[in-house]
């Protein structure tokens, strides 16, 4: 499937073709036009529609905010539209996209389709300022906020190899957890800790988050270890290099590693916020 996005234009094409080769990144050239638009577009909902909207949303409570929990706020506004175009948009390519119905393990370790590399161009353009945006405030997200941006645009760009296109855009269904992820985050925020549509939240997150990211995920990475060990063990004309095997595996394995340790923080955060508070059964005396 082609991809539907309007045609890179020439110039962008040029200038990027001497690092895409530099890199070995070779159909990076086609999707650039979609990897900056994303990171401009999502600095500028950071920087200016952010603060725009929470302050006439949320009147009483986004401008008393202290200066870290307002960057959080942005940072969970700019994940609320990408969670939702990107998942929107993988599940139209997924249900469209017929050729990658018919993939065999070779295709989906080398194949390419243009339909794929847009969606993974946007969500490259996303983890790309998500690494700025983590980067700048370190203090704020922590250091695994950082490595997970890290990995995560490592994994998207090495899909312009192309390498596991295919399951790339798989993975991209991982943010189906995200916008019931930055509801709960909020709710806290606006004083509805507790209540019942937090409580229905917090299942919708906690079941959403395991069946995407560890269930799902845990079943595509293990689909994908397997692609490519066959690839290596069949080189033919396309060799899997061990630094590329060996960089993806290390790049997804701290992915799951996260993604389970943050489902045992999450059930913790939700069930804490339900707790009733203990009673004073001591005794006067």
């Amino acid at each position: 499937m082609r991809d539907p996005f309007f045609s890179p234009p020439g110039i962008l094409v040029r200038a990027t073709k001497p690092l895409a080769r530099r890199l070995a990144l070779n159909t990076l050239p086609f999707h650039a036009h979609e990897i900056l638009p994303a990171f401009c577009i999502y600095e500028f909902i950071n920087r200016i529609v952010s603060p725009y909207v929470s302050a006439r949303l949320a009147p009483k409570t986004y401008p008393n905010l202290p200066r870290k929990t307002k960057i959080n706020w942005n940072v969970h506004f700019v994940s609320m539209v990408q969670s939702c175009f990107i998942n929107t948009l993988a599940l139209w390519v997924i249900y469209m996209d017929k050729e990658r119905r018919h993939m065999d393990w070779k295709e989906r370790v080398w194949g390419y389709t243009g339909a794929g590399g847009m969606v993974q161009g946007f969500a490259a353009g996303y983890f790309a300022w998500d690494l700025l945006a983590s980067a700048e405030d370190v203090d704020v997200h922590g250091w695994g906020a950082l490595f997970h941006a890290l990995s995560a645009l490592a994994v998207s760009m090495m899909g312009f190899r192309p390498f596991v296109n295919y399951y790339g855009l798989n993975f991209i269904l991982y943010e189906l957890s995200t916008p019931f992820l930055n509801i709960h985050w909020w709710l806290d925020k606006v004083g509805m800790t507790g209540s019942t549509l937090q409580l229905v939240n917090g299942i919708a997150l906690l079941t959403t988050f395991g069946g995407s990211r560890l269930i799902w995920g845990t079943y595509q990475s293990c689909s994908m270890y397997k692609d490519i060990w066959r690839a290596i063990q069949n080189p033919g004309e396309l060799p899997v290099p061990s630094w590329l095997a060996g960089a993806y595996l290390m790049s997804t394995l701290a992915l799951s590693c996260l993604n389970f340790y943050w489902f045992g923080q999450m059930i913790q955060a939700v069930a804490k916020r339900f707790e009733k508070p203990k009673e004073d059964t001591r005794k006067s005396r």
